[in-house]
């Protein structure tokens, strides 16, 4: 019997560090299309069971999609998980040699306990998380600005303001072009999305940017996947306080902002908030369990096909 192949890249911005099983070496190619041929090129005839790499802001994306246009099984995964993987194994130091060879051993874990790749953004999904991005980084730079210019001397306000009026209207266009994307792709979505009491334009489009699952998986899984599952902290007799933890953060903050409104403006988040106050939670964690509630609604509404009803939102 055959042995089982398994790759590890670790991606730089000019260049990637591939492992393979089985070799002693490891192999440096340019991170350009001519390299990312020639990686396709030698893996195919080695039918590897599982390609991992490491989420590097952006880096890996032309190299995970040319090999799964290739027809090789590709996954990205946390680097936080690779890094947690490779501390467990022994390896602290850190060069692009060891940590391809950590994610090979990691590839080879993970397909045992039958990992399954997620799919890979297509260029519809990748064009509408840019400007999801993009608008993200233009309101925090507004914001920026306008923390400036409370402080700011009488000389220096005319050039905030005028930075703040770009902001403004790059954010204006941003806006124009997801509504209109939104409403060329995902419309009918959309639409179930915001029929919810406290969820705007701005939480359906990074839901539907940064979180192609919903609607796909089980309230357990949602919740986990973006860091609004309680995880336990217990050790023998003692029962430590639970906590959420990872996961998607971007979308948890939408979420966030999202189950704020809700409890206010929606009558089924209104009434659950209320009663984790008056059974004694803090406004944090019942804020979190209203989160955790909305996006488990969420998802069934995604699932189901099936606008905002208030007896289902208590249902879940």
């Amino acid at each position: 019997m055959s042995e089982l192949v398994y790759v590890g890249i670790d991606i730089a911005k000019s260049s990637f560090e591939v492992a393979v099983t089985g070799e002693s070496q490891t192999l440096n190619l340019g991170n350009d299309e001519a390299g990312h041929a020639e990686l396709c090129q030698l893996l195919i005839p080695l039918a590897p069971r599982l390609i991992l790499m490491e989420a590097t802001g952006g880096y890996e994306q032309d190299l995970a999609l040319a090999l799964a246009g290739a027809g090789l099984r590709v996954s990205v995964v946390n680097p936080r998980q690779a890094r947690d993987f490779a501390r467990c194994v022994g390896k602290l130091a850190k060069t692009d040699r060891i940590d391809a060879l950590a994610l090979l051993g990691f590839a080879a874990m993970l397909d045992a306990q039958g990992h399954e790749p997620r799919t890979l953004a297509d260029d519809e999904r990748r064009e509408l998380t840019a400007l999801v991005v993009r608008r993200r980084q233009l309101v925090a730079m507004l914001v920026s600005e306008r923390q400036r210019l409370g402080v700011a001397h009488r000389k220096a306000k005319p050039s905030i303001l005028a930075i703040m009026d770009a902001i403004a209207a790059q954010l204006h266009d941003v806006d124009g072009q997801l509504k209109a994307h939104i409403q060329a792709h995902h419309a009918d979505l959309a639409k179930l999305l915001t029929s919810v009491k406290g969820v705007g334009p701005t939480t359906a489009s990074t839901l539907l940017a940064q979180l192609p699952e919903l609607g796909q998986l089980n309230r357990k899984q949602i919740t986990a996947l973006v860091g609004l599952a309680p995880m336990n902290r217990d050790s023998g007799t003692l029962r430590g306080q639970r906590h959420i933890f990872g996961g998607r953060a971007d979308v948890r903050r939408v979420l966030y902002v999202a189950a704020l409104v809700a409890t206010r403006f929606n009558p089924v988040l209104k009434a659950f908030y209320a009663r984790l106050l008056a059974a004694g939670k803090a406004k944090k964690v019942a804020l979190v369990a209203c989160t955790h509630k909305l996006l488990v609604i969420l998802n069934a509404i995604a699932r189901t096909r099936s606008p905002w009803r208030d007896e289902l939102a208590e249902a879940v």
